[in-house]
């Protein structure tokens, strides 16, 4: 049986299989920076939630979870530029080590909007990690720390990335479909 949302996607960029062996390996990479240290790992909503349950269950070291909201697409396919917090961190991050654990980083924007915020609360240490990281898309100075994969300049799909909600659980990242 053709799986119905599959109709809305014109390749497959990064398979399911590609996926699980490249989060094991950043896995063991943030196990081995942040040893003998306590992590909040902070989960960006919606998107980077398959990638935060994988990535927080390959980690070896000592963490703690958060969640926050924030978001700059609303329904288009390009961000607006326009940040805004719908849900914030549950606990207090200063002198506390964080990662933030995002989808993909494009614009940049949207990171560099939330690291702003962030650094006001004083952690003792501040890092990105992306499942996807789109370069050719920055807008301003940021960069991830931990990148899974780089790819081009497209609209990708699946693993909890979405299109007007919908797509975020196809196992693996797809390049949607333009609307001709």
């Amino acid at each position: 049986m053709i799986n119905e949302m599959e109709k809305d996607v014109s390749r497959v960029l990064i398979s399911e299989e590609e996926i699980k062996k490249r989060v094991k390996e950043m896995g063991a990479q943030i196990s081995e920076d942040y040893a003998g240290k306590d992590v909040i790992i902070v989960c960006i909503l919606k998107g980077a939630v398959q990638f935060f349950s994988d990535l927080s269950r390959a980690l070896t070291c000592h963490c703690e979870m958060d969640f926050m909201s924030i978001s700059s697409y609303g329904n288009a396919m390009r961000t607006s530029g326009i940040v805004r917090i719908s849900k914030d961190l549950d606990n207090s991050i200063t002198n506390r080590h964080v990662l933030i654990i995002e989808d993909i980083m494009d614009s940049g924007l949207t990171l560099n909007h939330l690291t702003n915020i962030l650094k006001t609360r004083q952690p003792a240490s501040l890092r990105i990690a992306c499942l996807l990281d789109k370069p050719e898309r920055r807008e301003c100075a940021i960069s991830p720390d931990y990148v899974g994969f780089v790819i081009p300049n497209e609209f990708v799909i699946g693993y909890g990335l979405d299109y007007m909600g919908h797509f975020r659980n196809l196992p693996y990242v797809g390049v949607k479909k333009t609307d001709q």
